[in-house]
């Protein structure tokens, strides 16, 4: 498994209990008393590392190659899923998957950004970035879901929509604002998470829910932390300071009202164990599913529209400046 610099101190006390444990194997000395207070530092230095995590080491974690992708959750959390392909206007976009299945007994529509494993794949999966076609897909399923009364589930982990000529030439913009349209307006129950990235409008095209939760070690931004770093310092090498500036982890947007829950991560990240993250989705997932589904088709698009309405903070000063005195206001 890849390990992430910070982690280096926790990977060094493991290695080195591992070796203690196969000292004392092959050798018969019984160390047992000195691996277990190894161990006891090891859980000790695992709480103050992961418990402690800054900004710039949750993007890490919410980038790692190992990270479990959308493909993966739904293989754990539904039954019976039946991908379908392809936007009808111009082709399959394969960084976008999609498709019916079921989840705890219920047809559901669920969508999600699809990044590669290993360099074939992510080049076959254009890194997760989506086209066009990738997000009109999207919409076409999420209005055949409206059709069938299905409830949609939208995983989002993205670095943003592709920003190729090819994009543009085809929609791009276009595409992004017709899922915001759509999605405000659809009747039936749509939950959004960010498991991974969730970059600008890309990931915004899947995130217009009536309820958006994230992975604690997830972040969801309109840029990332080294495009921010080259627009207000010059320099993407203070990509670090960006994202301790830009408020974009989990923890700092539920602060701020702009997702509803966070979903808590297994220690060192969800891509440790893919099968006990899952649950933790789970738990959050169905109660947000049985709490919307309680709603009328024109009640979710309404507490859609005040989800929206309520997220920042503006002054609304109606002060009448003096005529005879206009540096008072």
């Amino acid at each position: 498994m890849n390990h992430l610099p910070f982690e280096k101190p926790v990977v060094e006390l493991r290695e080195k209990i591992n070796e203690l444990k196969e000292f004392t194997k092959d050798k018969e000395i019984d160390m047992s008393g000195e691996i277990d207070k190894l161990e006891s530092r090891l859980e000790q230095l695992e709480d103050e590392i992961y418990g402690n995590l800054k900004p710039w080491q949750r993007v890490q974690i919410a980038r790692h190659a190992e990270r479990p992708t959308s493909l993966d959750y739904i293989n754990e959390l539904c039954t019976g899923f039946m991908e379908m392909h392809g936007d009808r206007l111009y082709g399959d976009d394969e960084a976008i998957v999609g498709g019916i299945a079921f989840y705890h007994g219920r047809p559901v529509t669920v969508i999600g950004h699809q990044r590669g494993k290993d360099t074939k794949e992510n080049l076959r999966r254009n890194f997760g970035m989506p086209h066009p076609e990738g997000y009109r897909k999207a919409l076409r399923l999420m209005k055949q879901a409206e059709k069938f009364n299905r409830p949609i589930i939208c995983l989002i982990d993205t670095k943003g929509a592709y920003p190729g000529k090819a994009a543009e030439e085809r929609g791009q913009s276009e595409a992004i604002a017709r899922n915001l349209l759509e999605m405000a307006g659809f009747s039936v129950p749509i939950v959004s998470i960010v498991i991974g990235e969730g970059g600008s409008g890309g990931a915004l095209a899947l995130g217009v829910g009536n309820h958006i939760h994230m992975l604690e070690n997830s972040t969801y931004s309109v840029i990332s932390p080294e495009g921010a770093a080259a627009l207000l310092w010059k320099d993407s090498a203070h990509a670090k300071k960006a994202a301790e500036t830009m408020k974009i982890t989990a923890p700092d947007l539920k602060k701020m009202e702009i997702i509803d829950e966070v979903i808590p991560e297994i220690r060192g990240g969800a891509h440790h164990n893919v099968a006990e993250q899952a649950k933790q989705i789970d738990k959050i997932l169905k109660a947000s599913i049985d709490e919307l589904n309680k709603m009328s088709g024109e009640e979710l698009i309404e507490q859609r529209y005040e989800k929206f309405k309520n997220i920042g903070e503006f002054n609304d000063d109606s002060a009448i400046i003096p005529a005879d005195n206009p540096s008072a206001f």
